[in-house]
């Protein structure tokens, strides 16, 4: 008995927590690489390195509601147009309507919201492909992005002094991490809101994900629907909450990214989806679902991240170069995936 349970823990190692330490041990390789060859460009600063945090928090968000909806064995390709969305209801409702913050950041919530239930209606109630669904749901986000504004807007301080406190609000480390910079100036590392709401975000994600009715209920449904309805599971209302969840925390992502870049525009996130995808599976979620963590995800994005500042601070390479590696990365891991299946299949 006891050696059974030992071959069965064994297994579970060599299958998915073997697949989260290959993605933690590729993005240590990674950063360490870009250490070595860029230290002297400042890549081994502490800021370096919370740059990746500053920078991906809105993707961070929206990866972790992916995730979820991924665990069902879903899909959502309509997060990168909802976060434009996003970022133009706040650019313009602050600017040409004259909200304020609090309101246009609440109104962006809602519509997350409203727009979850519709497309979880249509997958988990009316049986309709996830990717279908979540297209049509790209094409009407970025339609109304549009509808709203074909300009590019900026939030200043002019247009509203909370927003840009916020955004620009910046949280020091304890200065005994401080560094001097090339002129000898001493330099406190420092993070802003977005990295401290995309990390409360990625906390709440994972204890929901493990120890909550919900959370156990996205791994049986995406395990086997069929199973998960016989243990009686209301799959239909799981998969929605599933694409409420997903498209909440996409909003939030949202407002973290509008945060980050202070502007909005048709064209803004465009290709988000398609990283927040790439970032799940490299973090050992599997496309059909069952199996996944935030925890893997979060280092999917701090892989995509650093392959941008290596190719950033080489300055040289061609800016497609980061969706070149993550292509790679992601068919190495997808076949990764297919491989660990495959062997668990021959080991039953």
């Amino acid at each position: 008995m006891k050696s059974a349970n030992m071959l069965k823990t064994r297994k579970n190692i060599n299958s998915n927590t073997l697949l989260l330490l290959i993605t933690i041990a590729l993005f240590v390789v990674l950063y360490a690489a870009g250490c070595v060859v860029y230290g002297s460009r400042g890549f081994t600063n502490l800021q370096t390195f919370l740059n990746l945090f500053r920078t991906n928090a809105g993707l961070i968000c929206v990866a972790c509601g992916l995730t979820c909806v991924m665990l069902t064995g879903g899909i959502d390709i309509s997060v990168g147009s909802l976060v434009a969305l996003d970022c133009m209801l706040l650019a313009y409702g602050m600017s040409e309507w004259g909200l304020s913050a609090p309101v246009m950041v609440l109104l962006v919530l809602v519509i997350g919201v409203v727009f979850g239930l519709v497309q979880g209606y249509c997958v988990g109630y009316l049986q309709i492909q996830p990717f279908i669904v979540t297209m049509a749901g790209m094409f009407f986000a970025r339609g109304m992005t549009a509808v709203i504004s074909t300009n590019q807007l900026s939030i200043t301080a002019e247009i509203n002094q909370l927003f840009y406190d916020i955004a620009n609000f910046r949280i020091y480390l304890p200065a005994a991490l401080g560094y001097a910079n090339k002129k000898g100036i001493i330099q406190v590392p420092y993070i802003g809101i977005g990295v401290v709401v995309a990390l409360a975000v990625l906390v709440v994600i994972f204890l929901v994900l493990r120890y909550t009715k919900f959370g156990r209920s996205l791994y049986a449904v995406g395990g086997s629907e069929q199973s998960a309805a016989m243990m009686g599971l209301d799959v239909k209302k799981t998969k929605m909450k599933a694409y409420v969840l997903s498209s909440f925390l996409c909003s939030i992502g949202g407002i973290c990214y509008c945060m980050n870049t202070m502007s909005a525009s048709v064209s803004q996130a465009t290709g988000m989806e398609m990283d927040a995808i790439s970032s799940a599976v490299i973090g050992g979620t599997l496309l059909t679902g069952g199996v996944g963590n935030v925890i893997g995800t979060l280092f999917g994005v701090l892989i995509n991240g650093t392959i941008s500042t290596i190719v950033q601070t080489n300055g040289k390479l061609a800016s497609s170069w980061p969706n070149i590696l993550t292509a790679a990365l992601l068919c190495f891991f997808i076949i990764l995936q297919s491989i660990f299946a495959k062997l668990k299949e021959k080991s039953k």
